[in-house]
């Protein structure tokens, strides 16, 4: 079973100062639209590339445009023993919807 949290409680985590590491997942393209506050970019497809850098110790949100492509992709970790991803439901879309930030670029 994927993990989900919506927009409304990963905006109080972002509050609280939780400590998880944000994956956004969208193309390069996509990120123009904007981002998430604090989020990290890696593309869906450079994942399994890259699945070594992600950490073992804390959770992972990923997010995409609607939240199909980052659904699929917490299936994919968990088949690859990652138990900590979390799908946030209805991605960017769902969370520009329910008024909250986004930021114009990436943290570095």
């Amino acid at each position: 079973m994927i993990k989900e949290i919506d927009a409304h409680d990963l905006q109080t985590r972002l509050n609280e100062g939780d400590n998880f590491l944000l994956l956004d997942i969208r193309s390069a393209g996509e990120l123009a639209q904007g981002v998430l506050p604090d989020a990290v970019h890696m593309p869906m497809h450079l994942i399994p590339l890259r699945i070594s850098e992600l950490p073992k110790d804390k959770e992972i949100i990923l997010y995409c445009h609607s939240g199909a492509r980052s659904y699929h992709a917490c299936a994919y970790l968990a088949q690859q023993g990652i138990d900590n991803a979390i799908n946030l439901r209805g991605g960017i879309l769902g969370w520009a919807r329910s008024g909250f930030q986004l930021d114009a670029r990436l943290a570095s």
